[in-house]
């Protein structure tokens, strides 16, 4: 019996989810368990870590894990090379389900970094008041810069915050321009770090900043495997139809 793995917790991973189980599909969905309190899904789920590309391969091998679909967060480098890896070691198929990267405009005023390190050298010098949009997997990188004023979004209250100067805002989008654009007014942004995540869950910051006239540090895509790239739940349940599922 064909039995898909979705390596979710993304919008997209979300709908693709909605998609098997409406279809009655045999399929997992699978959490990385970065989040305190994850989505309920309508596919049997799992949350954590596999123990690196041998401890996924192990789990392809042991599930009887037929298709893999990397639907996980365009940031998540190393779980994408685990799962090409553990799908290459398995010779299991494999695609994954990206969105699109978001696009300068005009009137945007982006400053691109090539990651998170390089986006904190950039916030050497004057105090500012920043927003900081980027998880809170790297609060501590940013607390190299203590100067500065942070707003912090974040799906869960962080517990400890190791800048010394910080405010949280504790939310699970999407979100709109009108609330961001409250939100910055509200917190004197001067700043807005953000990762290039895409989709549009989470635009709404960088179209605020376009409105507000604030830059935007952006955080640049890191580089991942080759692989099969397909961008809606359509195009998954194509590949799969045709990769034997």
């Amino acid at each position: 019996m064909s039995n898909l793995l979705i390596l979710g917790g993304t919008t997209e991973a979300n709908a693709l989810a909605k998609a098997v189980a409406e279809q009655g599909l045999n399929a997992t969905y699978s959490y990385a368990g970065r989040v305190d309190n994850p989505r309920p899904q309508p596919l049997p789920t799992r949350v954590g870590g596999f123990g690196g590309a041998k401890g996924l391969a192990r789990y392809i091998s042991d599930h009887g894990v037929t298709h893999v679909i990397d639907a996980t967060h365009p940031f998540a480098a190393q779980m994408s090379g685990n799962a090409a890896q553990a799908c290459a070691q398995t010779d299991t198929p494999l695609a994954a389900l990206t969105r699109p990267a978001w696009v300068e405009g005009e009137a945007d005023k982006w400053i691109h970094v090539a990651n998170v390190d390089t986006a904190v050298e950039a916030l050497s010098g004057p105090a500012q008041r920043v927003f900081l949009a980027v998880g809170r997997m790297h609060l501590a990188e940013f607390a190299a810069q203590p100067q500065h004023h942070y707003l912090l979004r974040l799906v869960d209250e962080p517990g400890s915050v190791p800048m010394p100067s910080a405010e949280v805002e504790v939310s699970r989008g999407p979100f709109t321009v009108e609330g961001d654009i409250e939100l910055m007014r509200r917190h004197g942004t001067q700043l807005v770090v953000s990762k290039n995540a895409g989709g549009s869950g989470a635009r709404a910051k960088l179209d605020a900043a376009r409105a507000l006239g604030l830059p935007v540090l952006m955080i640049d895509r890191p580089k991942v495997p080759e692989r099969t790239e397909l961008g809606t739940t359509t195009q998954v349940l194509d590949w799969l139809a045709h990769n034997g599922f």
